[in-house]
């Protein structure tokens, strides 16, 4: 009976994230479709386990009437295997449940550290994403080029580029693509502010989700703020300015710089990830 509550508890948290719009905390929303069919799966999957372990439980006490060994099968325990296994399910159901769902913010940006793998080429299988999207491990080489050209095409020609939540990673993974395209263009676009404490710099930032929450990166600019304009981490602006590029040190890589011009302080989006949508 324990399987049948534990399969009408997944199936009740995957109604909750939906119902409660949380879905979009975890997964990139393309694939909303899939955890909601796996309401009704898990429905489902618990009627057949509670029509298993009724027949079961009528078997057992139909031997128990019969045998005469003095022993109640009804009552033979699971193994101990079975009962290690119960809270592994049983854990995400109510921490999802009864915990506020965390969105992601500078803090994480600052427990992983700053000087990320995704710069120093150390471990070539690894799947680091920090600053720069990076989409081409989901696409031939033939595929992700002809999608480059399109999208460098929609806005090389363009003198202002405004990105916003739709197009957030798509623009942005075509900027550091070809930063020769858009150096001198106006680039403006809005996120939560980082602040490096080791040099100072101030980082602006969204949290995108590929795929869902577990390959998530963090992407953005590094920007040149107006003379004695100072932010703090996790304040949420919209900015404007002309695009430069810059060998920033640290990275030991020449990335693109946003001048600042316009500075507009904003309220966290009620959606404050974006996601992959192309």
């Amino acid at each position: 009976m324990f399987r049948c509550w534990i399969l009408l508890g997944l199936s009740f948290l995957f109604l909750h994230l939906h119902a409660s719009g949380d879905i979009s905390k975890y997964i990139n929303l393309k694939y909303s479709s899939f955890s909601f069919l796996a309401i009704f799966l898990l429905f489902f999957f618990m009627l057949i386990q509670m029509y298993f372990t009724l027949k079961k439980d009528g078997n057992e006490d139909e031997l128990t009437d019969i045998c005469d060994c003095g022993i109640d099968h009804s009552k033979e325990g699971k193994s101990w295997k079975e009962w290690i296994s119960y809270p592994i399910f049983i854990f995400p159901i109510l921490t999802a449940f009864f915990l506020p769902v965390a969105t992601l913010d500078s803090n994480i940006v600052a427990a992983k550290g700053f000087n990320f793998e995704v710069y120093n080429d150390k471990d070539p299988y690894g799947f680091h994403q920090f600053l720069e999207p990076d989409t081409s491990i989901f696409y031939g080489q033939d595929g992700y080029e002809e999608i480059m050209e399109e999208a460098l095409g929609k806005y090389s020609n363009k003198d202002k580029v405004i990105l916003n939540d739709q197009d957030f990673l798509y623009g942005m993974e075509t900027i550091y693509k070809n930063p020769g395209y858009f150096s001198g263009k106006t680039i403006g676009f809005k996120g939560f502010t980082y602040v490096d404490k080791e040099t100072g710099n101030v980082f602006l930032f969204r949290f995108g989700l590929i795929h869902c929450v577990a390959d998530s990166g963090v992407f953005g600019m590094l920007l040149e703020l107006p003379k004695d304009t100072t932010f703090q981490n996790d304040e949420w602006i919209e900015v404007e300015g002309t695009m430069d590029t810059i060998y920033y040190q640290p990275f030991k890589k020449t990335i693109p710089i946003l001048k600042v011009e316009k500075i507009n302080k904003i309220e966290e989006p009620e959606e404050p990830y974006v996601y992959r949508s192309y």
